[in-house]
């Protein structure tokens, strides 16, 4: 049995009087297919989420969707930790001074992957002012 077939396949087209035994036989395991995907999902997740989800859903594919929908990551927040870490490191004179310059490096290379650019000068001003004033 293909239960994954709904996955994988869009929706046959709706049988009509001229439709051959094979397709038939095709739309009978995609229905059964799709029905028994839908009752997975929805045996498998939490019963807070059921209520947020549309009854109108007729495909695994849709429902699926609309479950894609509501957990879109957010790249705002994805940007907040690294960009917060940056702004307040200190470097507390323990430890190698150039494994710090790269952690901050490293942190800037990772904003700019979530597309927030920032200027080396702007990297530079920043390891200065997280410095001790011993480093002046």
């Amino acid at each position: 049995m293909d239960l994954d077939l709904a996955l994988r396949d869009d929706s046959p087209p709706p049988l009509t009087y001229q439709s051959t035994s094979d397709e038939k036989r095709n739309n009978e395991r995609w229905e059964r297919s799709n029905c028994l995907c839908l009752i997975i999902i929805k045996k498998a997740i939490p019963e807070a989420f059921k209520r947020t989800m549309s009854k109108t859903m007729v495909t695994v594919k849709e429902f699926l969707q609309d479950i894609e929908k509501k957990f879109v990551k957010n790249e705002k927040t994805e940007v907040n930790t690294p960009l917060t870490r940056l702004i307040s490191m200190k470097y507390s004179g323990k430890g190698n001074i150039r494994e710090y310059i790269m952690e901050i490096s490293h942190l800037a290379s990772k904003l700019n992957a979530l597309k927030l650019k920032l200027s080396e000068e702007l990297l530079v001003h920043l390891i200065l002012i997280s410095l001790p004033t011993q480093f002046s």
